[in-house]
């Protein structure tokens, strides 16, 4: 189990108004080291929020009882003092179960409704890194493609597949290109580490993008290579005969930037160990 530790520190100013304020000052490096220990990263915090560094194949919320130990099952342990004390903890950017990186929670009401403005007008910018098969013909593109749960206009196999139809919510992602890079795999020899920058939040909604840009995230059991991938993983579980077509055992999506406002608080964390071996070789 990792210890907590400080990987960053925040940066620019307060932000939030007068009727609903957001401390952006951080908790003293002391403060945060003599909690209990925990298995989740500690980027930066304040009275008001915590911003962690979540591991990938880490569920956000439980999804039965008696399963295994989630985010919010550790942000209970670490914020024990602050719920007694009538604190509501509220995770703010939920990633999916594979993804990694950092992570928003607001630690009482009045933050969390703050946060939740912000998301709506858009005001919270986030960044991703992804590891994707093939090398895109340009550095920079926009993909505007309307997104929304395939199950709901035809049958699919994956109740929570997303998919492009022009019936769906807007979903709006810009993507920068790295690096390309090379290295001899059981599946492909050229990637890319692609920036994303969704200006939207669906659901899924880089993944889909760039599986429709024709550059599937490296990993992805359910637009990778094959969505069956994803049908044979909830059977078997990881195997060889997946790590042969996904190379990874978890999609390489990586949240690595999270800015709160123009002028408030920005954290960036590397890309995770695991992606970043990948891109070494």
């Amino acid at each position: 189990m990792w210890s907590v530790e400080r990987c960053g520190k925040t940066a620019g100013k307060p932000t939030g108004s007068k009727s609903e304020p957001v401390s952006h000052t951080s908790s003293s490096p002391a403060s945060i080291l003599s909690r209990r220990r925990f298995d989740v990263p500690v980027v930066a915090e304040s009275d008001d929020w915590l911003v962690v560094d979540k591991p990938a194949l880490i569920e956000v919320h439980p999804s039965k009882p008696g399963g295994a130990r989630t985010l919010w099952d550790g942000l209970r342990a670490l914020l024990a003092y602050e719920i007694a004390n009538g604190g509501r903890v509220s995770i703010i950017n939920r990633l999916d179960r594979e993804t990694s990186g950092l992570t928003l929670i607001a630690k009482n009401r009045l933050a969390a409704r703050a946060f939740s403005r912000q998301m709506q007008a858009r005001t919270i910018a986030k960044e991703y890194l992804a590891i994707v098969w093939g090398w895109p013909e340009r550095d920079e593109w926009m993909v505007d493609a309307p997104l929304l749960r395939i199950g709901s206009v035809r049958t699919s196999p994956i109740y929570l597949k997303q998919g492009v139809h022009e019936s769906g919510s807007p979903a709006l992602t810009r993507f920068v290109v790295e690096r390309r890079f090379r290295r001899r795999t059981s599946n492909g020899s050229e990637f890319a580490l692609v920036r994303a920058f969704p200006e939207t939040g669906r659901t899924h909604q880089i993944r889909v993008h760039l599986a429709e840009s024709g550059h599937r995230i490296v990993g992805d059991k359910i637009y990778g290579p094959d969505e069956n991938c994803y049908l044979e993983f909830i059977e078997t579980g990881w195997t060889s005969r997946l790590a042969e077509r996904l190379l990874l055992p978890r999609h390489a999506l990586h949240s690595t930037a999270l800015r709160l406002g123009r002028d408030g608080p920005a954290w960036e964390i590397a890309l995770a160990a695991d992606l970043e071996a990948f891109v070494a070789g």
